[in-house]
């Protein structure tokens, strides 16, 4: 350096390869999305100047994904997460404190309550009785040898039985998350990864459900433990039975009512008292049936109108 005022230029060439890699040569070969870039920065610092003179070419490509289903999870996967979640040290469930240990029996139940094989199907619903009975064990191994396996089942559900696995799943993540962060959050961990996988069943066997066409409501006739199931014939063979029924107590009505009170002789007083208030009795309730039978006979003509109308 001569003095403060001298200035000097410094050149700073960037090379590139002559031929890309082949890789790269795929990724951008007939890419119009190239950006011819020529920067020049001028800085001043103590009367220096820095040039930056080169022609750069930066370029990139786009991809876009072949399917928006690309984007979302695969349920096999994420029963495996649940699986690989369960890969804990040996000794992990049975170090549990107390509270916890009892979280993990409430996570059990839940997994396993009710009628586990019917609604999940044979295979699906022993593995999570199972499960279920290594959690209540503090069986850590066995608990990850079995979530292993579920993964493999999953083909064999069907919608019903992807919905009820789903809602138990759901619930016994909610029992893991209720436990609070224990040890390096293994738990929380679980609770993720069965809520997520619970979902994903739960939402599947939902938007299968959509597409099946809608079945025919059953309408059913409960008076304590007896049900029957109410069709349009049986509505009409009630109108018939009321309008009977209607015509019947009627009848007997007026033919009480035709009988005169003073045609009743008794021994005493309180005889002719206690005929007459029966006499009273028995025309409210045969006048009462006869109203009855009519409102009866009307609903269930209506009814089955409609059912008729709603079968066809």
């Amino acid at each position: 350096m001569s003095s403060s005022s001298s200035s000097f230029s410094l050149f700073q060439s960037t090379t590139f390869p002559s031929a890309p890699c082949p890789s790269n040569a795929l990724l951008f070969h007939n890419n119009p999305n190239y950006i011819p870039f020529k920067p020049t920065f001028k800085h001043s610092f103590n009367s220096k100047t820095l040039h930056l003179s080169k022609p750069i070419t930066v370029p990139f490509a786009l991809t876009e994904s072949d399917s928006p289903k690309s984007l979302e999870p695969d349920l096999q996967t994420l029963l495996q997460k649940v699986a690989d979640s369960f890969y804990l040290p040996s000794d992990y469930f049975s170090q549990l404190p107390g509270d916890l240990r009892l979280d993990l029996n409430d996570a059990a139940f839940d997994l396993s309550n009710g009628p586990v094989i019917d609604e999940c199907g044979v295979e699906v619903g022993e593995a999570l009785l199972n499960l279920s009975r290594a959690w209540e064990l503090a069986d850590t191994s066995t608990s990850y040898t079995l979530a292993s396996k579920l993964p493999s089942l999953v083909n064999s559900l069907t919608d019903s039985a992807k919905s009820a696995c789903g809602r138990r799943l759901v619930a016994a993540g909610r029992r893991f998350q209720s436990m609070g962060q224990y040890g390096q959050g293994e738990l929380q961990k679980i609770a993720k990864a069965m809520d997520a996988a619970g979902r994903l069943l739960s939402a599947s066997s939902i938007s299968a459900t959509t597409e099946e066409q809608p079945k025919t409501e059953t309408r059913m006739f409960k008076f304590g433990e007896l049900q029957v199931e109410v069709t349009s014939d049986k509505a009409n063979i009630g109108v018939a039975i009321g309008f009977v029924f209607g015509i019947l107590s009627w009848q007997i009505a007026q033919g009480i009512q035709s009988v005169p009170e003073s045609s009743l002789e008794y021994a005493n007083d309180n005889a002719l008292l206690l005929a007459k208030s029966l006499r009273g009795a028995l025309l409210a309730i045969f006048y009462s049936s006869t109203i009855l039978s009519v409102f009866t006979t009307i609903g269930l003509f209506l009814l089955g109108r409609q059912l008729k109308s709603e079968g066809k």
